[in-house]
């Protein structure tokens, strides 16, 4: 199966996964066949602690009504950084340093989107 679908089948099962090493114990994010660097191709899922600090973040304005949204980054206490959202919270009240948690947000019932991990502050 590929690496991409896989994580996709995780979100929709509500379940944060990430990919690990077995010889290294180096996580990856975002998922593929091999890792980074070393080329190492023992990846196995395992869950994400889902602790992470936010890295950087930019907001998006929208014209009203609809509401700002921000873009973070955010690393992981595994080691990986990811982009997603900090939602929980206005938009500009984001900041650098802060600590967050991950959530798996499913999409609405009908709707062709896909499951996201998004990030609630702690």
């Amino acid at each position: 199966m590929k690496p991409e679908k896989e994580y996709f089948e995780h979100l929709a099962a509500g379940r944060f996964m990430l990919q690990r090493s077995k010889s290294t114990g180096k996580y990856v994010f975002y998922p593929r066949v091999a890792a980074p660097v070393t080329g190492e191709t023992d990846l196995e899922w395992v869950e994400a602690s889902g602790q992470g600090v936010v890295y950087s973040v930019t907001v998006i304005r929208q014209k009203p009504p609809t509401p700002h949204y921000n873009v973070a980054l955010i690393d992981l206490q595994e080691g990986v950084r990811m982009m997603a959202r900090v939602e929980g919270m206005p938009a500009e009240d984001v900041r650098i340093g802060q600590a967050v948690k991950a959530r798996v947000r499913q999409p609405a019932e009908g709707s062709a989107d896909v499951p996201l991990v998004v990030f609630d502050p702690v």
